[in-house]
């Protein structure tokens, strides 16, 4: 054999090894060949030229896989220029993609049927056209960016009514991408969207509906070319979630809203260059905004006290140019009357500055001692109703508002204009009742057909059916229906008959003797019959021990029949009406007494939001606190509805000193609530991530391995110890709440499965809280309990380090706390460095603890299920590091005068002779008495083994 034959033999088995040994499957590796080939500078991205093995190992640099399949590729900012392959949908097992801040160009192709895409970042590139399929199937998206794209340059392009199959997205950023046209209606089929972005485009038309009670936090509008989006902004009042709104830059009209206030997380409101009027709202001076931008609108009125820390008003039409100080008060009144009919917009041009008689104010005319005198504003197209305040205006000798399109009564207050002469009111569609003006004011209110069908007034005379003159004065005869004035007279003496007034007083009074003689016996036969009847109203006291071992430590919610049948809260049942006890965990409260224990649901009561509402403190009669999770209206899907039932099944199941207890729950109507032990110190997350805003303490290392120990042993009682073992899905540090003794119990059980027997995982829909997922769960979606243990894992990460688990403001490197945490826990000066700074370990003990419990975390949190150890590993290495006991010095082999080296049998007797003297007697031939029974509706499984 030659040398040539030997070298191509040798080439011919290293081919065949590359292929043999080759994991990727071959449809991905080709798809991010022809991505490679097809890029103007594919050098920046250091891929082997010769491996066709992206998932390696050695896996190719930005290109990340979950066994043979590509998962995420990741180029951010790497400045890659080129087009994207047309088949690059096939790469269906990506859930991550980071395209971002390169020079992609050409067609984007359509990402129709990347099922289990999740985040796609494709914001700052070149792509120059969508196709009309892209959104097709992205039913698992959760964060989508497209930022500053040439999109359609020329024609636009709209969101197409698939995008709302993806139920799951929470951040959606379409900026400066040529978005045209009104914005779709579907947006209430999105529940799980907080962050909505699509500022810098063509967008027109008003704000859709379907806005109302989304949980937003970013709603970014601003800067739309063109006329730009135009209408009322009444529906963002409703979006209580807002933290930032930016309205700027288009023709929004109408007024703010005046409950816009009940924005209480607001920050950021701008709404600079619009065609915005009207009197600021008291309410939104009282907003505590870190920025207002009220600019280059038509405001009128005077400029509030602003509790904002920066704000600015600046082109407007305010009566006076510094903050607090008041308009003239017929400016006011006048400001009112404009309001009441809709500010139109000649007037709101023409109505500026603090004098009246001393500007070209439309419509309003003024006496030599600039006194308003009249307002003539008919056939100006008003619309709205008349404002009570023109009464203000007391030297109005003339008001004429005829041929308008104003509704509603006359003010009865416009009787007390002693200077009024003239009210011209006609053709209008103004209603009664009509007040009684003075002989002196000539009336005009013809043509008026509401007023014309008033059958209020006395019946017509036979006699005289002409109508009187236009402001005749004289009463008529004629009945109203009859009347083109349709105006009410004072009435007259002598003119109308005996019998009539006769008849307009028997009549009456006879019909309430008969109402008296008739109603009055049935109720008191129904009252009596109520008093005999056992009172149907359900009447009930959960009692629910926290510690079953603890008989005196209880919750208990008392709902009380009483005798004006309102429910109330008290820690015992009065003893009015009856008292049942529910089994524990399937209370069903009124809505009514909730709301009245909750005042309301005030937001002085808020303790806290999530994803399926807000949580309010309430206190019952006693004082005992209970917290109260409220299912906001704008959230409820199929899929929060789920969650609800789930999080009440379970806990009706479940009981654990380390699980937060679920007292109650209540469907009424559209309301859906839950009923919780209140734990007074909140989350865990506040106590790690915000201590120094908040003012509180930070948490010691003791506490810390605490709280670690009490989550681990909830945990296993979840597992393991339960009867059947479930897996939370959603352990996190915000799901951790804290007692007064910050003892920590787990919480938030509306993700809960059931783990199937004999099954290794069990594949579901992901949930759950980015950061803390298990890799087989974030990219597969199968759990079993290993993946609660891998999030607890970070979650003793975060203990250790102070820092949450995952954060897009730190470095890029630590941005994924658990990644970070597996590169620095082999290094003890690199660990040291990353503890928490608020800790002191100088302490010898202290550094051997933070050591173990490091070296816990990694376990906990290794790549493998397989690889992870049970909660019960978890509690048995927390256990000695919280729970060193040790000895009393002296010990003695007597205690108590019990000799111990005697038989048990005599050692017994000899304790209970000696125990016989005392009241603390205890009989141990029947010491099972001395444990309480478990109460109704505890779990089989709650036995000793649970007093972990």
């Amino acid at each position: 054999m030659d040398a040539d034959q030997i070298s191509l033999l040798a080439a011919l088995l290293l081919s065949l090894v590359s292929v043999v040994s080759s994991v990727t499957d071959p449809n991905d590796f080709a798809i991010l060949d022809q991505f490679r080939k097809g890029l103007e500078n594919p050098e920046l991205l250091s891929w082997p030229p010769n491996s066709n093995d992206p998932c390696g190992p050695p896996s190719w640099k930005h290109v990340f896989c979950v066994g043979n399949r590509v998962t995420q590729i990741q180029v951010e900012n790497v400045g890659l220029k080129g087009p994207l392959p047309e088949n690059f949908n096939q790469l269906t097992k990506l859930y991550n993609l980071g395209l971002q801040r390169n020079q992609f160009n050409g067609k984007l192709p359509s990402f129709s049927g990347l099922s289990e895409l999740q985040f796609a970042y494709l914001d700052y590139n070149n792509f120059d056209s969508i196709p009309s399929d892209f959104f097709d199937g992205l039913v698992s998206l959760r964060t989508f960016a497209l930022d500053s794209n040439p999109l359609n340059a020329t024609t636009g392009w709209s969101l197409p009514s698939q995008l709302q199959d993806s139920s799951q997205l929470t951040t959606l950023s379409l900026m400066n991408c040529n978005l045209v046209g009104p914005l779709p209606d579907f947006w209430g089929n999105m529940p799980s969207l907080t962050s909505l972005k699509l500022a810098l485009n063509r967008i027109s038309g008003a704000l859709p509906a379907s806005f109302s009670n989304l949980g937003l936090q970013y709603l970014w509008l601003n800067g739309q070319s063109g006329r730009g989006m135009n209408g009322p902004i009444d529906v963002v009042a409703s979006m209580v979630s807002l933290t930032s709104l930016w309205l700027h830059g288009n023709t929004f009209s109408g007024k703010i809203p005046a409950n816009i206030g009940d924005l209480t997380f607001l920050k950021d409101f701008n709404v600079n260059s619009n065609d915005l009027v009207g009197l600021l709202p008291d309410s939104l001076a009282d907003m505590q905004l870190n920025k207002l931008d009220l600019n280059n609108n038509q405001f009128m009125g005077p400029v509030p006290k602003f509790k904002a820390v920066n704000y600015t008003y600046s082109s407007n039409n305010f009566c006076q140019s510094d903050v607090g100080v008041l308009c003239a008060p017929e400016v006011m009144a006048l400001l009112e009357f404009l309001d009441a009919v809709n500010y139109p917009s000649k007037l709101v041009s023409s109505w500026t500055g603090n004098d009246p008689c001393g500007g070209q104010w439309l419509g309003v005319g003024c006496d030599a001692n600039n006194k308003v005198r009249i307002i003539n504003l008919a056939k100006y197209n008003l619309t709205g109703t008349l404002s009570p305040t023109i009464a203000n205006i007391a030297s109005l000798a003339q008001i004429s508002l005829s041929s308008n399109h104003l509704s509603g009564p006359i003010p009865k207050n416009w009787t007390s204009l002693k200077s009024l002469t003239l009210l011209d009111l006609s053709g209008n569609n103004l209603s009664a009742p009509l007040p009684n003006f003075s002989s002196s004011v000539k009336l005009s209110l013809d043509n008026n057909p509401l007023l014309n069908s008033n059958e209020s007034e006395p019946s017509p005379s036979p006699i005289n059916n002409s109508p009187p003159s236009r402001g005749s004065q004289s009463p008529p005869n004629n009945h109203p229906s009859t009347n083109p004035t349709g105006r009410s007279y004072e009435s007259t003496q002598g003119e109308t008959s005996k019998s009539s007034k006769l008849l307009v007083i028997v009549v009456p009074v006879a019909s309430f003797a008969a109402v008296v003689l008739l109603v009055v016996p049935l109720l008191i036969y129904c009252c009596k019959k109520r008093k005999d009847a056992p009172y149907q109203t359900p009447t009930s006291l959960v009692i629910h021990p926290r510690d079953p071992s603890d008989s005196d430590n209880t919750v208990k919610i008392a709902v009380a029949n009483n005798s004006n049948g309102s429910g109330s809260g008290s820690r015992n049942s009065s003893g009015i009406g009856e008292s049942h006890v529910i089994e524990a965990g399937n209370l069903i409260i009124s809505v009514q007494v909730l709301r009245k224990v909750t005042n309301n649901f005030a937001p002085e009561n808020e303790l806290g939001r999530g994803g399926f509402g807000v949580v309010y403190k309430g206190e019952l009669d006693d004082g005992t606190k209970i917290a109260v999770k409220r299912m906001e209206s704008g959230v409820i899907n199929s899929k929060a509805l789920d969650e609800f039932q789930s999080e009440i099944a379970v806990l009706s199941k479940v009981r654990h000193r380390h699980l937060v207890s679920l007292l109650g729950y209540s469907i009424e109507g559209k309301e859906r609530l839950l009923v919780y032990e209140y734990m007074p110190q909140g989350a865990l997350s506040k106590h790690l991530f915000h201590w120094k805003s908040l003012n509180l303490e930070p948490l010691s290392w003791k506490r810390r391995l605490n709280i670690a120990l009490d989550v681990a042993r909830g945990m296993e009682y979840l597992h393991s110890l339960a009867h059947q073992s479930f897996i939370h899905r959603d352990l996190k540090s915000s799901n951790i709440l804290l007692g007064d003794d910050f003892r920590a119990k787990v919480s938030d059980f509306g993700l809960v499965k059931l783990a199937p027997d004999g099954k290794r995982s069990v594949v579901t829909r992901l949930a759950g809280t980015f950061g803390y997922l298990a890799p087989e769960y974030a990219v597969m979606g199968k759990i079993t309990t290993k993946s609660d243990v891998f999030s607890f894992g970070v979650v003793l990460m975060e203990l250790l380090t102070g820092l949450m688990a995952l954060d897009e403001d730190r470095p890029e490197e630590s941005q994924y706390l658990a990644a970070w945490f597996w590169k620095i826990k082999s290094s003890s000066e690199k660990l040291m460095n990353a503890v928490d700074p608020s800790l002191d370990t100088k302490k010898e003990e202290t550094f051997e603890s933070i050591s173990i419990i490091a070296e816990l975390a990694g376990h906990c949190t290794a790549r493998e299920p397989s690889q992870r150890p049970n909660m019960g590993h978890a509690v048995n290495v927390l256990s000695p590091l919280v729970e060193k006991w040790k000895p009393v010095d002296d010990e003695k082999e007597e205690y108590c005068g019990i000799d111990y080296s005697l038989p048990l049998t005599q050692m017994v007797k000899g304790w209970k002779e000696a125990e016989e003297k005392d009241l603390s007697y205890v009989d141990l031939d029947n010491s099972k008495g001395s444990i309480p029974s478990r109460p109704t509706g505890f779990a089989d499984s709650f036995t000793s083994a649970d007093g972990r």
